[in-house]
């Protein structure tokens, strides 16, 4: 099949002829003809199957009519990460040459002026993460009621992100005339039940079962040791034996362990770049062009690399954690082998990992191949029980030990006796003036300035004080009346 029977219009084929594709792929083949004809679209597909553009293509055959207002985009796409929705961008800007369409890319880390104003402009293509959509909403410099296709990418990646009360709240704000594509490479029940909520009637387009891996890739585990410098030395191990290893995105669990991974490699003298949540968005994406252009052999990275980004010849993948949850496991190793290319991915597994690379090989339905010695998971989890029981029979000892050991005893209440005095021995003349009387005066002065009742008054003056001699006047004698 090529692309000039799914309906497409010529400005369209030239550019994908451009852009030297020949023939489309299972998923674009199943949703391109039914996004033509104004249905709901729901796609299942493996990751790195071509399923940006099984909306970007016809989307662009669509806006060739039509004119965008100001403040009111025609089209809507949400995204989970800004990576994602920059990668969506230069899709639109790669296929989107013979058309005069404006895009608009609304993410976090950029300022609200420049993206105010290109939604000033007039936006055809409006691409998004859920929050920044909502904060330029709230502030009055967004109205959706023009929006006539909205495109959920990566639904999955929305669900474990946090983002679907955001969705629920946009999908409101939309008119409910509007067509809707739903795209992703899982369908755990939670997205299911938000697929029945968001579309209506959706042609229903799945090209391989859900969470499958592509057969291309090459899937070896190898067993290591649960302590931190043990995986490391592993990993550069696996590294330096890797065939035809020309560069490989290695995935970490939490963010600290991308740190410390990255500072490992890099005192080892390995061409290695970091990837993150909590790097600005300026830094990832050189971080991401340099990883592109050959400049960067390696990157250590979180999950925020797993999902949808688009780097072609990216040879090995190593989870150097056991993801949680395993839907992740699918989406790292989709990284390498795209686009028909070989690829393979190493997991480095410790004893502790039995249960989530269990729900990994149920959930993908195949078990896994390991590199050297595998681990007995049945022996390593006796000897964990074991051990805990010598820990709790140890600890019960000692606590029964301390229980009968001999308690100080409770200090009394009652006021002690007072203590003897002490008789230090001391010269002769010492001891006389020890036991020589204190003298007390015979008339001690009351404290402070009053006088004691018994004692007599003095006189107001004292003898030979001048005294002014009106005062010595005898007094007058009454008047008789």
């Amino acid at each position: 099949m090529a692309f000039d029977t799914l309906g497409l219009s010529e400005k369209v084929l030239a550019a994908v002829e451009a852009a030297g594709y020949k023939e489309p792929t299972a998923i674009q083949a199943g949703a391109i003809p039914q996004v033509l004809e104004r249905r709901d679209v729901l796609g299942i597909a493996q990751t790195g199957t071509g399923k940006t553009a099984s909306f970007t293509l016809p989307m662009l055959t669509l806006l060739e009519k039509g004119r965008a207002r100001a403040r009111m985009p025609r089209t809507l796409i949400l995204e989970p990460t800004r990576e994602l929705a920059a990668q969506v961008e230069e899709n639109f800007e790669k296929y989107g040459t013979n058309h005069k369409l404006n895009v608009a890319l609304l993410i976090g880390g950029v300022s609200f002026s420049e993206q105010d104003k290109k939604l000033d402009r007039g936006t055809d293509v409006l691409i998004a993460t859920p929050g920044r959509l909502l904060d330029h909403f709230e502030r009055g410099k967004l109205l959706l009621q023009g929006v006539e296709i909205l495109v959920i990418d990566e639904a999955d990646r929305m669900l474990d992100m946090g983002f679907i009360p955001d969705i629920e709240r946009i999908c409101k704000l939309i008119p409910f005339t509007r067509q809707t594509l739903f795209f992703s490479a899982t369908m755990p029940p939670e997205i299911q039940r938000l697929t029945e909520a968001f579309l209506q009637n959706p042609a229903r387009i799945e090209v391989a079962p859900t969470s499958s891996t592509s057969d291309n890739v090459t899937q070896l585990l190898k067993a290591t040791g649960s302590k931190d410098f043990d995986k490391r030395a592993v990993l550069r191990e696996l590294l330096e034996g890797a065939e035809d290893l020309q560069n490989a995105i290695i995935f970490c669990n939490r963010k600290r362990d991308v740190t410390t991974v990255f500072r490992s490699l890099e005192r080892h003298e390995y061409n290695v770049g970091t990837l993150h949540g909590d790097m600005d968005q300026r830094t990832r994406m050189t971080m991401l062009d340099n990883f592109r252009k050959g400049n960067i052999k390696i990157l250590v990275a979180s999950d925020v690399a797993a999902r949808g980004l688009d780097i072609p010849e990216v040879s090995h993948v190593f989870n150097y954690d056991v993801p949680i949850n395993a839907e992740d496991y699918v989406h790292r190793i989709g990284r390498t082998a795209r686009a028909g290319r070989k690829g393979t991915a190493y997991t480095l597994v410790t004893e502790d990992d039995h249960k989530y690379l269990s729900a990994i090989e149920t959930l993908i339905n195949k078990s896994l191949t390991w590199v050297g010695e595998p681990i007995d998971f049945e022996t390593a989890n006796k000897e964990r029980k074991a051990r805990r029981k010598t820990g709790k029979a140890a600890k019960s000892v000692k606590s029964s030990n301390d229980n009968e050991a001999e308690k100080p005893p409770a200090p009394s209440r009652r006021r002690s006796p007072p203590k003897p005095r002490q008789v230090v021995e001391s010269s002769v003349e010492e001891d006389q003036d020890a036991l020589a009387p204190i003298p007390v005066p015979k008339n001690p002065e009351p404290s402070g300035n009053r006088k004691s009742r018994n004692e007599k008054q003095e006189p107001a003056f004292s003898p030979g004080v001048h005294i002014p001699a009106f005062l010595l006047r005898e007094p007058r004698p009454k008047k008789a009346s």
